[in-house]
């Protein structure tokens, strides 16, 4: 069963590899073919200047495809030709604000007004450092003369919460209802928080906060879009039916006013209770959430996610094959020099080993990064020489195992030479570690490359790399799109390496094979 999993996840692999290295071909921000004025072009092999294409000696300058397609001089000649790829952008293409015009929204934020008020209670019952306190006192407060109770019935435990505050003694929480002295029908609910003393002497106070009954209303927020018939739709569709039908049509010709850009706020009546509309235009800003067209959304340079995933995965698979490679050149010569002669050799191979895989490897690149720059085949080099430890180590316990086998000792007395030996004789019987090996290094070495980018001492700036994706998600961490396509296309492809790996390590295990007889 593994088996059969592993032969599906070995095609999927290299479907996904063979895609990515046509890359150019599905996202592209040049043509794929052009025709001008009778003259064929191939611009995503080899992009020439504008004087080449429109024959004027005056200008050396490249070409804007997308707006040179659009001229007149372009369009006027039904002979013209352009043949784009399927997506329009390359990875470091910034895309256009303007062509997003269609996906610019308009918010419309309902701010009910506020029944609830604040204040300070001093000793003798004034007031100060009062907040919203208006409608909590329908005919005016004198704060230099009125008292609360002047206004409110106050029960005496508020009082004596309040003296036990101001005489710095420990009192509880205080939660009771009033009533207003004038008007019956106006009650609110007193409440005043637990109160510690301060230790280190600060001045007590007496804060006390008033809230009307049944009257909490939370703010409400309604995005909206212009919709194919000229009209506007509301994208939290919940929320506007949370508003009244007859408050809509009063709210859509504000959303009309702020998309025209004019400025547009009103006062409303909400639910027996005043409230403020007022409409935000949302401008097209990076990055950009999914939308027709950018199918992964957009990063936080303005480039297309889908374009920068499907680049990154051709130059992660091709870090990780050739890393892989390498690594297994390196080990099977290094295991195989300690294993088949032994001795010094193998005790003088084992110390250099360890001594090399002391060395910080991150510290190692941070100072070549600093000194010689950053680069593809730079971090390739650097990243070759740690990688092949483990794999020495496997290839000489084989070499250790096999050496003293009898088909070995015929080999030397027929007078082969120890290379013969090795290449002919011993390494066909212990290839099976490098084979079952090899998935899982590449696999190690596709993560390395995006966690390397991800701190930013991998491959250099404005290389598509998933790891710098996922940087970016770290700064934006709204922008659940800059963390989901990245790690869905790095846990794919090391989830089928790893598939293969398991295949090819039930595929060569001898215990699988034998049976008692």
């Amino acid at each position: 069963m593994r088996i059969r999993r592993a032969k599906w996840a070995l095609r999927a692999l290299i479907a996904l590899y063979i895609i990515s290295l046509g890359s150019e071909l599905i996202c592209n921000g040049r043509p794929l073919l052009m025709r001008y004025e009778g003259n064929w072009f191939a611009p995503f092999l080899k992009n020439p200047d504008l004087r080449s294409v429109t024959e004027d000696t005056n200008t050396t300058a490249l070409i804007n495809y997308r707006t040179f397609t659009l001229t007149e001089a372009f369009t006027n000649n039904t002979a013209n030709f352009v043949l784009w790829a399927p997506v329009r952008y390359s990875p470091n293409d910034t895309i256009d604000s303007a062509s997003l015009a269609e996906f610019i929204t308009v918010t419309a934020h309902i701010v009910p007004e506020v029944f609830a008020c604040r204040f300070d209670l001093l000793p003798d019952q004034r007031i100060v450092r009062c907040e919203n306190c208006t409608r909590f006192f329908p005919g005016g407060y004198d704060f230099d003369n009125d008292r609360l109770s002047d206004h409110w019935h106050i029960p005496d435990e508020v009082l004596e919460a309040a003296q036990q505050r101001y005489g710095k003694r420990p009192a509880p929480r205080v939660e009771v209802e009033v009533q207003h002295i004038k008007d019956e029908n106006l009650r609110a609910t007193l409440t005043m928080p637990a109160f510690e003393p301060n230790p280190y002497g600060a001045a007590p106070t007496a804060r006390i906060s008033l809230r009307m009954e049944g009257r909490s209303e939370s703010p409400l927020a309604v995005r909206f879009h212009k919709s194919g018939d000229g009209g506007f739709k509301a994208l939290e569709r919940r929320r506007w039916q949370e508003v009244p039908a007859g408050l809509q049509p009063e709210i859509l010709a504000l959303v009309a006013k702020s998309f025209a850009g004019e400025k547009a706020q009103s006062a409303i009546q909400w639910k027996n209770r005043a409230a403020q509309v007022k409409c935000v235009l949302n401008e097209i800003s990076w990055p950009h959430p999914p939308v027709a067209g950018h199918c992964m959304g957009i990063d936080s340079a303005g480039c297309d996610v889908f374009a920068h995933v499907l680049y990154a995965l051709r130059i992660s698979m091709t870090f990780g094959i050739v890393l892989s490679l390498w690594a297994m050149l390196l080990g099977i010569v290094f295991g195989a020099v300690q294993g088949y002669f032994g001795g010094k050799v193998d005790i003088c191979g084992q110390r250099l080993t360890e001594i090399w895989s002391a060395m910080p490897f991150l510290y190692i690149m941070i100072l070549i990064g600093a000194v010689l720059g950053r680069s593809f085949m730079l971090l390739l080099i650097v990243y070759g020489l740690f990688n092949w430890l483990g794999m020495s180590y496997y290839m000489r316990a084989e070499f250790l195992r096999l050496r003293g086998y009898q088909f070995v000792e015929a080999a030397r007395c027929q007078g082969l030479s120890p290379l013969r030996i090795i290449m002919s004789h011993i390494l066909p019987n212990a290839v099976t570690p490098v084979i079952t090996l090899l998935p899982f290094t590449l696999a190690g070495a596709i993560g390395s490359l995006a966690a390397l980018d991800f701190l930013g001492f991998g491959l250099p700036p404005l290389t598509p790399s998933w790891g710098q994706l996922l940087q970016q998600a770290q700064l934006f961490r709204w922008a659940w799109w800059l963390i989901l396509f990245p790690s869905l296309a790095l846990v794919t492809v090391i989830l089928l390496t790893v598939i293969i790996g398991e295949g090819l390590r039930d595929a060569f295990d001898p215990k699988q094979q034998s049976r008692m007889e």
